[in-house]
């Protein structure tokens, strides 16, 4: 370890400037000194400690910090060896920590270790957490987020409001980010006239889906695109602004086909703002355990010239967006058991949440991309995970 840029913490710690660490010792401890047994700095490590060794819950997390109380008195974490009840992390998540602050200084110190790109694809998408959700209501927490898939960092994360949607919040998040050059992917909910005009202004470019509520400007794409689909029925050739790519991949026993069709015909008659290409996408699924086919077809527009974003490009921005699901969401939900994992209070939920895109970020950022392998190692060598929180990784993107 390279120690030229480190400081020193209180009992000798030793971190770098810039690592994970540097960033939690920011956040204000609200208690009051009476009665304060732990520090806030050594509870969040643990906490997160216990994150990447495989506990989920306050309760499990408890446990596996108590098992292992020698060890952080030698790592110097604590002074003694006596462990918090799993009250104490739950009041940490619930009354110590605010989320909007404990989102921005993580935004902080993902952008610190973000890696510039030259057309950095952003993928903006939002999550329920189901164990937020009480009892004869439809709707808990919900956390719209900013993020890329290429390196597994949140970038930005807001929480939507009951009473609004993502429409509300996505031009928050996206104000927040440093868009020169990058491109933004969303689904058609964000598919808004002010949101694109928003997102080219800053410098980056959109491509959106497009459904039922942009009705009039779905029925054009589609109503465009028919000749041409009747065209290559007929084995005919397609019309000369129209342009043609086919994708095809085998994985888990089914053969998936995508056919995308991109036009510059309708970019003076769309009422939509640096509309410069739109987009049809076909999706055929032939599946072989059990046998079936699905066919889906799917109608988008972008900012992006053909000159800059041929069909192949359009199709490789749309599986760089879809990681959000895999690379994200599902690690979220089944890794990382967020939905499992019950929380009454709200705000405990989000901060469990921004626990969770912080261990995705930092075995991601380590080329750990199996969470779940990545989990059972820190699990059996604890050493290797507080390396982590205390190293500046963005040395190493």
């Amino acid at each position: 370890m390279d120690y030229t840029q480190q400081k020193q913490y209180e009992h000798g710690f030793v971190f770098e400037i810039g690592s994970l660490y540097d960033y939690l010792l920011k956040i204000k401890d609200t208690r009051k000194a009476k009665g304060k047994r732990y520090s806030l700095i050594s509870l969040l490590v643990l906490m997160l400690l216990a994150k990447l060794g495989g506990e989920d819950k306050p309760s499990g997390m408890a446990e596996w910090i108590c098992n292992r109380k020698e060890l952080w008195v030698r790592y110097e974490i604590l002074a003694q060896p006596k462990t918090a009840s799993h009250m104490t992390y739950r009041r940490v998540l619930k009354k110590m920590i605010s989320p909007e602050a404990f989102e921005k200084l993580v935004q902080a110190y993902h952008r610190h270790r973000l890696k510039a790109e030259q057309e950095m694809v952003i993928s903006i998408d939002g999550k329920s957490m189901r164990g937020t959700i009480p009892y004869g209501e439809q709707r808990g927490v919900h956390l719209l987020a900013a993020y890329v898939p290429g390196q597994g960092l949140v970038l930005a994360q807001a929480e939507v409001d009951k009473k609004e949607n993502e429409i509300v919040v996505a031009p928050r998040i996206v104000s927040e980010l440093v868009l020169s050059g990058a491109i933004i992917v969303a689904d058609a909910m964000h598919a808004q006239k002010t949101f694109s005009n928003q997102v080219v202004e800053a410098g980056a470019d959109f491509v959106w889906t497009v459904k039922g509520n942009q009705s009039r400007t779905r029925w054009a794409i589609e109503k465009l695109f028919v000749h041409e689909v009747c065209n290559l029925q007929k084995g005919t050739r397609l019309s000369k602004d129209v342009q043609m790519a086919v994708d095809v991949t085998k994985q888990h026993g089914r053969v998936e086909q995508r056919t995308i069709l991109t036009s510059t015909q309708l970019n003076e008659y769309l009422d939509w703002p640096h509309v410069a290409q739109v987009i049809r996408i076909e999706r055929v699924v032939n599946h072989t355990h059990p046998l079936g086919r699905t066919r889906e077809i799917m109608y988008g527009l972008t900012s992006l010239s053909p000159e800059r974003a041929s069909p192949d490009k359009i199709l490789a921005l749309f599986r760089e967006y879809w990681k959000i699901e895999s690379g994200l969401h599902y690690r979220r939900d089944v890794t990382l058991q967020e939905d499992a994992t019950r929380f009454t209070d709200e705000k405990a939920a989000h901060n469990m949440a921004i626990l969770n895109n912080l261990v995705i970020g930092l075995c991601l950022s380590n080329g750990l991309s199996n969470l779940a392998s990545a989990r059972r190692y820190f699990d059996a060598h604890p050493k290797a995970a507080l390396d982590m929180l205390v190293s500046d990784l963005s040395s190493t993107l």
